[in-house]
């Protein structure tokens, strides 16, 4: 398959489940609209590198060279991930049944949102959307679904993110 036709199939999917408007990944991007439209719809008669990469990292996504080889073995999966990367900076951790409940209900305990808001603010776009995938897997939470408890969530800790504005 293309990699532009390829590129424009996940963007269009992910901007969907972030419940993002072409116009917003636009402004985001620093690309014209018309351009996001272009590619999301196998339009578009090139795109740079670069463009692409920003694009594509804007929405959590990779552009990968495939060598073939087997991935890493024995990785963490991405709720480790996610709580790890929220509980750097405090002595006590976000307990993984705790970030998988808040991101089931949208809510979250007082003492656990200095954490969340760790996640939201500085978590790459690329593990907030691993965790959407492995919620879905795991509990069947439509991966939407968990992008609208992102954004909830990044209300009620107020995050300064200019991606959930």
């Amino acid at each position: 398959m293309n990699a532009l036709l390829e590129l424009g199939r996940a963007l269009r999917l992910r901007r969907s489940e972030m419940g993002l408007s072409q116009a917003r990944v636009a402004a985001l991007s620093g690309l014209s609209r018309q351009t996001v439209s272009q590619l999301e719809t196998g339009s578009v008669p090139d795109l740079g590198l670069n463009k692409a990469e920003r694009l594509a990292e804007l929405l959590g996504l990779a552009l990968r060279v495939d060598t073939g080889l087997t991935g890493r073995q024995g990785k963490m999966s991405a709720l480790e991930r996610a709580v790890a990367t929220a509980g750097v900076s405090y002595r006590s951790a976000l307990p993984p049944e705790e970030l998988r409940r808040a991101l089931t209900t949208g809510e979250v305990a007082d003492r656990y949102a200095p954490h969340l808001h760790a996640l939201l603010d500085d978590a790459p776009v690329s593990l907030l959307a691993a965790l959407a995938e492995q919620l879905q897997e795991e509990d069947g939470q439509a991966r939407a679904q968990v992008w609208k408890r992102y954004r909830r969530l990044a209300q009620q800790v107020k995050s300064l993110r200019n991606l959930w504005r």
